[in-house]
């Protein structure tokens, strides 16, 4: 599995197709997670955390911030305590 990141959007791409994908927004220095989908044959399989963690690092990298709006990526920072130090201040 590979994964895009383009046009505010992480895709996670399998044999060509894109199979799930992260959407996001940028305001200055915050990411605001606002979507998350996984294909429903495919859900389960981890690969919607992999998405979260592909923003987290991306976060990381660009020194921002994360607003995760989507609840399924909220959920998944909230129960991983080495995302958390990329969440927004509020």
């Amino acid at each position: 599995m590979d994964f895009i990141q383009e046009n505010k959007k992480i895709s996670a791409i399998e044999n060509s197709e894109e199979i799930a994908f992260l959407s996001y927004t940028t305001k200055k220095e915050v990411l605001t997670i606002d979507h998350t989908e996984v294909s429903p044959q495919l859900e389960g399989q981890g690969i919607g955390q992999k998405l979260v963690a592909q923003i987290v690092e991306y976060a990381r990298s660009e020194n921002k911030k994360i607003d995760p709006q989507c609840p399924f990526a909220n959920s998944v920072i909230e129960k991983t305590p080495e995302f958390q130090d990329v969440l927004e201040n509020k």
